[in-house]
Parts: structure tokens; sequence; C-alpha cells
């Protein structure tokens, strides 16, 4: 085995004796079965039985078969040694059956492994997924994501949507294989109704969540923002979370949607930290500006979005009022002539001038 696979060689002492051990069980049970007249019975897995549970970890199913082959190799080559000449041809038949049936053997174990290893990094990622929902950045976090590869993971947002019908498992294992498919990452788990994903190695998280919607039940998709690592991922979570709950509320609105797009209707849920987003991309350069304006915005909304109207109001002239929204336009990116944009505008200065008089904001999140 040294001679043949140099990865043998790099083994540790310890996985060299139980690789011969094993190796020295199973010779000891083609003798006995061989002795038994080569009955028709499966070879029993016994023989790997009391290996230790890691080592189909450190050595893999191929490499493993690797092994067994050249076993069975050096069984075939002492046949002469070991029989008279009519013997012969029972006896490497008999090998060949057997190592038929170890082989088989060996796939059961790595599959059995496999089994448990998979339910068990499950439960791992589920218990990682929730951790960063509920905004867990401490070592317990940082050591169930190394086992589960996401240490230097960079790049992370977080997707919320429903589960589909059926098996939530099924689902799940969909959204996690597609992602790697498209060479990401992702860990995915239930929580209630929803389908919860966290997205890594994504520098589009939109365009890479548009690639899953289709996995996901009816209704929105909502997609937090980037943040540069799983342990900045609760404030991806809290954002996709709410833009979840507050979806409804825009009926229009894309599939998927960022949760960004949705801080009005996250501020009309009460959450704090869309109310200050919304006073502090919108309100706050509106009426920082030198060209007045969030007055000229605000008489645009107040007049039904009508140009002449707002003009005769301000006592300007409609080229100026026109002026003006478009450097709203470009100051905010917000279009006062979109009826959705208008509604942003609409909520943000209703929040900023709420803050301008005074008033606190209570609950929320």
């Amino acid at each position: 085995m040294e001679a043949e696979h140099p990865w043998f060689r790099e083994l540790s002492p310890d996985d060299r004796s139980w690789v011969s051990l094993i190796s020295q069980a199973g010779i000891n049970a083609l003798l006995s079965w061989y002795a038994e007249g080569s009955p028709e019975r499966a070879v029993s897995a016994e023989m790997f039985a009391g290996a230790p549970k890691n080592l189909a970890q450190t050595i893999s199913l191929r490499q493993a078969l690797d092994l067994t082959r050249t076993a069975v190799a050096t069984v075939e080559d002492a046949v002469p040694d070991l029989v008279a000449e009519p013997e012969r041809p029972a006896l490497r038949e008999a090998v060949l059956r057997y190592s038929r049936d170890v082989a088989f053997a060996a796939a059961e174990v790595y599959a059995k492994a496999a089994e448990r290893r998979g339910r068990w990094d499950a439960r791992l990622e589920s218990l990682v997924v929730h951790a960063v929902i509920r905004g867990e950045a401490d070592e317990t976090l940082a050591s169930r994501a190394a086992e589960l590869g996401w240490e230097d993971v960079s790049g992370v947002a977080v997707v919320v949507g429903s589960l589909p019908e059926g098996d939530s498992g099924v689902a799940l294992s969909a959204v996690r294989e597609t992602a790697l498919r498209l060479g990401r990452e992702a860990l995915t788990a239930a929580q209630g109704p929803r389908l919860v994903c966290i997205l890594g190695g994504t520098e589009e998280p939109l365009e890479d969540a548009g690639r899953l919607t289709a996995l996901f039940g009816p209704g929105p998709v909502v997609v937090g923002p980037r943040v540069p690592h799983l342990f900045a991922a609760g404030r991806s979570a809290r954002a996709a979370l709410s833009g979840s709950d507050a979806a409804g509320a825009w009926a229009a609105a894309p599939r998927p949607v960022a949760a960004d797009e949705l801080l009005p209707e996250r501020a009309l849920l009460g959450e704090l930290p869309a109310r200050r987003m919304l006073v502090d991309r919108v309100y706050a350069p509106l009426r920082d500006h030198p060209s007045a304006l969030l007055e000229t915005v605000q008489a645009y909304l107040d007049n039904g979005t009508v140009l002449e109207a707002t003009a005769r109001e301000l006592f300007l002239h409609p080229n100026t009022v026109r002026y003006r929204l478009r450097r709203t336009s470009d100051v905010v990116g917000l279009d006062p002539h979109s009826p959705r944009d208008a509604w942003v505008l609409q909520v943000a200065l209703a929040l900023g001038r709420m803050g301008q008089h005074g008033r606190t904001w209570r609950g929320g999140r």
C-alpha cells in the first residue's frame, strides 16, 4: 500500500495502523468464508465495525477501494503458495466474489457515514442560520461556521421568501445546490412558513437571488443588503425579514426585491432603522441643499404632482420647478414624476418633519 499509493504514506501512524487492522480482519474473514465453502450469502461489513468513525473522513471511498484492490491483488498473487494446483481456480474465483462483496460493504459504510454527516450538517446549518437571524455573532457561531467551511466566505446577503409546498428539506437542498452550481455558497433553513437563505461569495445579491427565485414558494422574495462576512449578516437578515413582512403593501414589487427598496413599507411597520435611513438618505440631503429642493418637492407633492400649480404656489417659473425636480432626482436618486418614487419621497419627508418637530419614534425594531 505504501509503495503504490503516495497519499497512504501521508496518513498518520494511527490511520495506517487502522487500515492494517481492517485489512487483516478482511483477510481473516475471507479465510473463514472460504473454509465454509464460499456460501452465497453476502459478506458482512463487520470488518469495518471497529474502525473510528472519522476514518471515513480521512480516507475517501475511492481511496478505500484502491486499498481493497491492492489487498485483493496481494492475496491473488499468494494463491499459488496457499493451495495446490487443482484448487487454485476455485480460490481465485472465491477471492473475486469476496472482493466484490467487500467493495459493496465499503460503499454501504461510506453511504451511512455520509447520511449521518448530512443530517448533522443540516442541523448545524439550521443552527447557524437561526443564530444569524437572532444577531448572535459570537464564538459559537464562529465555531459552527468553521465546521461548515464558512470562516473565510465574504460577500454575504440574506434572502427571504416563502417555503414551497412539499418537503421543506427538499426545498432547502434545492436552493443550496442551485447556489453552488452558480458558484455561490449557501446556507438554508426553514423559519416557520419562510425559507431563509444566506448567500455567500456574492457581488450582486439581487441578481443571484433572481436565479433562485423559482425555488421559493409564491409571494415576495426579499434580498437584504450585502455585508462583508457571515458575522455581519444579522443586519442583512433583519432587513430581509422586515422587508418580507412589509412587501405585501407594495403590490407591484418586483420579485426578487431589495429590502432597501421597501424602506417606506418597513417604516410603516415601525422599523426604526428604516425610518432613519429614509430621513438620512432622502429628507436630510433635500433639506440641506442650497436650491430649496425640500420646499419645492413638498409643494409639488402637496399639489398632486401638478407642475403649474406648484409654480404658482412658490411664485416660480415652471422651468425653475422642473430644474429643481431634476436636481432632486440627481441628489437622492428619486424621480418625483414617478408614482413609486413620489410615494417614497412623501413618506421620507413626513418622517423628516416628525423628527424636525421633536417627535420620538416609539416601538419598532
